[in-house]
């Protein structure tokens, strides 16, 4: 690609692109191109880190999109359950997409969760969202008194 990768560099990137080869090969094409702008005449993990947070993906590997998605289920659905319509809707985005390309990254890291009354946020999405979790437990697991209690 024309400049120097250090390892540091590299791991910056690999850490970012969701185990997923495609995206590390995307990333590194994009750092690359920033690198250039930039004049730096190595990709190391300082380059990557601004690159990558300029394009807003984050430290877990996280998206925009990711976020904004984490973020309409917890300010406007309370952390769920809400259904997947309800949040194409919500986010002017197709359900496939949600369904194919969003949500199976964010269930793996273990943010998400989905169940039969729709998706709900984990305590570790609020976390990562920097907000706090509602209430108690089972509420954020949606279920009512009578299945809390069986």
């Amino acid at each position: 690609m024309r400049i120097a990768l250090s390892e540091d560099g590299a791991t910056e990137i690999a850490k970012r692109s969701r185990g997923t080869p495609r995206i590390a090969g995307r990333l590194l094409r994009r750092v690359r191109d920033f690198a250039a702008i930039g004049g730096a005449a190595q990709i190391d993990s300082e380059v990557a880190n601004r690159a990558l947070e300029r394009l807003e993906v984050d430290q877990r590997g996280l998206d925009a999109l990711d976020r904004r998605y984490l973020s309409v289920i917890a300010r406007s659905f309370g952390g769920g359950p809400v259904g997947v319509e309800t949040l194409a809707a919500a986010l002017f985005e197709p359900r496939d997409a949600l369904e194919d390309i969003v949500e199976p990254f964010l269930i793996q890291q273990g943010l998400l969760q989905r169940t039969p009354r729709g998706r709900l946020l984990t305590p570790a999405a609020f976390a990562h969202l920097g907000l706090e979790a509602p209430g108690r437990a089972s509420a954020q697991l949606g279920l009512t008194m009578e299945e809390e209690d069986a």
